[in-house]
């Protein structure tokens, strides 16, 4: 068995919002949604003709969510599974560095759809951050910065942009706390409670807080649409799941180290671990998220020495296609990527991350499905327990055969 490293096994928050300067935006509108290509799109999927406005008018009903995959269905005896891969965003805030919009439009281009795991606080002015009540912290508080009004208006942007393309929009939460008392990790259920409750207010009621009269509502129901989480830094999961359990929750995807192996449930909700994925040059696995790969590259700095950077993108690439490769030509387990819309040592990690999303979604590999994790559970949900537990016995690089299925 492979060594595992220690270093980086936690995903660290380190997100501030950037200096309030040009803003890179989404389009107003939903955008070509890409072709209704055989992969992922129900051409039949189109938003409502007129959205029913929610609450104070932050969020509104717009109907079927439009570009959604065909209804899955369970696979038949001895059928192969289909290569899951999702990408999924923590945080979801667009800081003026054009990250969301761009991995937007590559989604666009492949046909292919993401989980954007949005922090609630992105859409509170910091200037109403006594609104937000944290458990165990100040009034206030945030680990992370709170975003310019600008930048506010630019993710509220996106976020529909995203929802109208057919992307999930999750919940990290809000002020990702990972150190000292107030820490996440010694939340109780009744804290993550009060959490999710305050970052769902942030959602439905950001035209109260923020005064901004002339954007348009997001397009859904966020307390329906609200279905999977990850927590900050990847703590307190045990604490969280009887209250994900009593809001109906489907997933969470908060667990650490997890292995490239298909998943089970925990409190009745799928568990979906970010993995451990081979490491190039090293004799240890890396968890698949840009910043534990920076952990093993740069340490404790986001801002490493440059003349670094080509060597450390080309080995981030490597790993997220290694972790692929594995699972795609072995036992086919899903494969699940974290990532931070950050410029880390020079936005390297950027650039990696988009370079193996081209190559995981290249159309030579049909049986590929890039999903959000919504998606991805609903395919789950489909099939029969019997096929579900002959998967999970395959090990880390287990070959599936139509015989052991």
């Amino acid at each position: 068995m492979r060594d595992i490293s220690r270093r980086g096994l936690l995903e660290l928050g380190v997100g501030a919002a950037a200096a309030l300067g040009t803003v890179a935006g989404c389009s107003s509108g939903s955008g070509p949604a890409g072709g209704p290509g055989p992969k992922q799109v129900d051409p039949a999927a189109k938003p409502a003709a007129k959205a029913r406005l929610l609450g104070d008018g932050s969020t509104a009903d717009a109907g079927k969510q439009p570009h959604q995959p065909p209804k899955p269905e369970p696979l038949e005896p001895g059928q192969k599974p289909p290569q899951f891969v999702i990408f999924s965003w923590d945080g979801a805030g667009e800081v003026g560095n054009g990250l969301f919009p761009r991995f937007l439009k590559l989604a666009r281009e492949h046909d292919a759809k993401m989980t954007f795991f949005l922090s609630g606080i992105y859409l509170l002015p910091e200037s109403k951050k006594e609104v937000y009540e944290p458990p165990n912290n100040p009034v206030g508080a945030s680990d992370i910065g709170y975003l310019t009004d600008g930048h506010i208006r630019t993710t509220l942007t996106c976020l529909r942009q995203a929802w109208l393309e057919g992307h999930e929009v999750g919940t990290h939460f809000n002020g990702h706390f990972c150190s000292g008392s107030g820490s996440v990790a010694h939340w109780t259920p009744a804290d993550w409670e009060s959490e999710i409750e305050q970052a769902v207010s942030f959602v439905t009621r950001w035209r109260t807080h923020t005064g901004f009269t002339d954007l348009e509502p997001l397009p859904f129901d966020y307390r329906k649409e609200l279905v999977g989480a990850r927590t900050p830094c990847l703590l307190g999961q045990d604490n969280l799941l009887p209250t994900a359990a009593k809001l109906g929750w489907r997933y969470d995807a908060s667990s650490a180290g997890g292995q490239q192996v298909w998943p089970g449930k925990k409190h009745g909700i799928w568990d979906l671990p970010l993995q451990q994925m081979p490491f190039p040059g090293h004799s240890f696995e890396v968890l698949s998220m840009d910043y534990n790969i920076l952990a093993n590259q740069s340490k404790n700095t986001t801002r490493g020495a440059s003349y670094n950077y080509p060597a450390w993108r080309k080995q981030a690439t490597e790993a997220y296609i290694a972790g692929f490769d594995r699972a795609y030509e072995t036992n086919r387990a899903p494969f699940f990527v974290g990532n931070h819309f950050e410029e880390w040592n020079g936005g390297i990690y950027m650039d990696a991350v988009e370079e193996a999303f081209k190559y995981m979604a290249d159309d030579k590999r049909r049986d590929v499905r890039v999903v959000s994790f919504r998606q991805f559970v609903d395919w789950l949900d489909v099939q029969s327990p019997a096929v579900l537990k002959k998967l999970r016995r395959l090990d880390v690089g287990e070959k599936w055969s139509a015989k052991a299925d």
